[in-house]
């Protein structure tokens, strides 16, 4: 039996590079001309010849894009969806990328690129100042609709167990690492631009709103899965380190994680866990730059690493 011929399969890298400027949490975004309709995360091709590992060709491919070097760097998912990038229907062939998530600390400058706050993306993450707005006026309606105008009654009742849980529409309970899971099902909903763009069709047309910037290729749905992965890994790993400067505030530690959470957190509650946690120490120096009461100054408790096999920044909600 002979082996059947699917074509040539291309291999590409995909990074999220994070970090957090005031309380901001953003992500790199380069130019790319062949991009169709929205910014890029820094990306290229994976060359086996000179690329001794996947990683080693992402970071060069950083380095290539934005001057950039990458310090902490963890794969996240391999993206193969057919039609993720336009150049199939052109050349045949499939184009799968490898995607990952990477941390800066804000001092890290790219000479090339641009920081942008990934909530111009995902406006309806942000829930620091309480409940966005854009989710009762404009995305909840449409998916209702949606729901409502599916013919198949499996097919509904599955469609409305997903918005559910994804959006809390029953329960008010909303999860903020499920952000992959509400993007597919925007998505699908045909409510996001990307999905009217990469629809093979002319009879799909573009809806009455597109919540959040679109990016190009499947670059949001990618940078959705890096979203979801560090706001769930923050309350399993110290990760949030990677993002602070050698020393810090509680208060700086504190809006660095309500801006990856998008949510605001009890005060007395976040600094009492992440102190008697042993995750931090002080350094005996005080920070005076802003006015008022200096404040102290902390630093990573590195030792907690080896103390604890899942030492994390738990997040109180609250005022």
């Amino acid at each position: 039996m002979g082996t059947p011929d699917h074509g040539d399969i291309v291999v590409g890298l995909n990074a999220v590079i994070v970090t957090v400027t005031n309380e901001e949490p953003r992500v790199l975004i380069v130019q790319e001309p062949d991009a169709p309709s929205g910014d890029v995360l820094p990306f290229g091709l994976f060359d086996p010849i000179k690329d001794r590992t996947l990683e080693e060709g992402l970071r060069s491919w950083v380095v290539q894009q934005t001057d950039l070097e990458v310090g902490y760097v963890e794969q996240l998912y391999t993206f193969g969806n057919s039609g993720r990038d336009p150049r199939e229907r052109n050349s045949g062939q499939r184009f799968i990328s490898v995607g990952y998530l990477a941390l800066v600390r804000d001092a890290a400058t790219a000479t090339r690129g641009t920081w942008r706050s990934w909530y111009e993306y995902f406006p309806w993450e942000d829930w620091r100042e309480g409940r966005p707005g854009i989710l009762d006026a404009e995305i909840l309606p449409a998916l209702g609709s949606w729901v409502e105008d599916t013919p198949d009654a499996y097919l509904r009742a599955v469609r409305e167990e997903r918005l559910a849980l994804a959006f809390g529409v029953e329960s008010g309970a909303w999860t903020e690492d499920h952000v992959l899971d509400r993007f597919e099902l925007l998505y699908e909903a045909g409510i996001v631009s990307e999905a009217v763009r990469d629809a093979r069709n002319d009879d799909v047309t573009a809806p009455g709103l597109t919540p959040g910037k679109p990016m190009g290729f499947d670059h949001r749905r990618i940078l959705a899965t890096g979203m979801g992965r560090l706001r769930g890994k923050i309350q399993y790993r110290p990760v949030i380190f990677e993002l602070m400067p050698a020393e810090f505030t509680l208060f700086q530690l504190q809006c660095a994680a309500e801006g990856l959470a998008g949510l605001r957190l009890h005060k007395q509650n976040f600094r009492r866990l992440v102190e008697r946690g042993g995750l931090v120490e002080e350094t005996g120096r005080m920070e005076a730059s802003r006015p008022g009461r200096p404040a102290k100054l902390f630093r990573f408790r590195r030792n907690v690493l080896r103390e604890r096999p899942t030492p994390a920044v738990t997040l109180p909600r609250g005022g």
